[in-house]
């Protein structure tokens, strides 16, 4: 079983693999802005550790994750000012990378977006600029970071129940959030994940199946 800590464990997506993550007997940190959050995080099996990510250094963020075995990255400004997008999907990100290769922590999951790619098509002057280049560019330095990285990228979330199944092909551009949830505890679990980016949608493969497709 792994420790793990769990950056942004108030978002729907990190609830939900919380609560899988600590049903299957791992242990769960979920690091928390606001300690009003705190229940909410226990009532998923998760233990809340209170920090604003926007504020830490590269050294809190190393004692932060020193001791884990695995960094999960969940957090993100969602929807927030432009500056805020920045600091937090792109700068922070970037820093709890750099902390975990300082820390010795070498499995990290970055939880990202399916159209994290060099060439996203948002222009410049869109305030979503900020988002996907940022995605982009923590994804781009997680890859070059030599730990043993998984890239989650999911398409547009939903709120629909999970299927337990996904895809990249097809007509679907969404996935609900419970899947995602469940393609991120399966990814801590399988170390043949690591060195691969996932970008799904919803679909009709078993996410297990996939994932072994994925790593190959």
């Amino acid at each position: 079983m792994s420790n793990v800590i769990l950056f942004g464990g108030h978002g729907k997506v990190a609830l939900l693999a919380t609560k899988i993550l600590s049903d299957r007997g791992h242990t769960v940190t979920s690091v928390i802005r606001d300690p009003d959050q705190s229940d909410d995080v226990r009532a998923h099996g998760g233990e809340p550790r209170v920090a604003d990510i926007q504020e830490q250094t590269l050294e809190s963020f190393t004692d932060l994750v020193r001791g884990h075995d695995v960094v999960v990255w969940s957090a993100g400004a969602g929807g927030g000012s432009v500056d805020r997008t920045w600091a937090i999907d792109r700068d922070a990100a970037v820093l709890t990378v750099q902390a975990a290769a300082r820390a010795g922590v070498d499995r990290y999951v970055m939880v990202s977006w399916s159209g994290s790619v060099l060439d996203h098509g948002v222009p410049q002057d869109d305030d979503f600029f900020a988002y996907a280049q940022s995605k982009y560019v923590a994804d781009a330095v997680l890859r070059d970071s030599g730990l043993a990285w998984t890239v989650v990228a999911p398409s547009t979330l939903t709120d629909d129940e999970p299927t337990g199944r996904v895809d990249w092909d097809g007509s679907s551009s969404e996935v609900p959030r419970g899947d995602v949830a469940h393609v991120v505890a399966d990814v801590v679990e399988d170390p043949a994940t690591a060195g691969h980016t996932v970008r799904f949608n919803g679909g009709s493969t078993e996410i297990a199946a996939f994932l072994r497709a994925a790593a190959e």
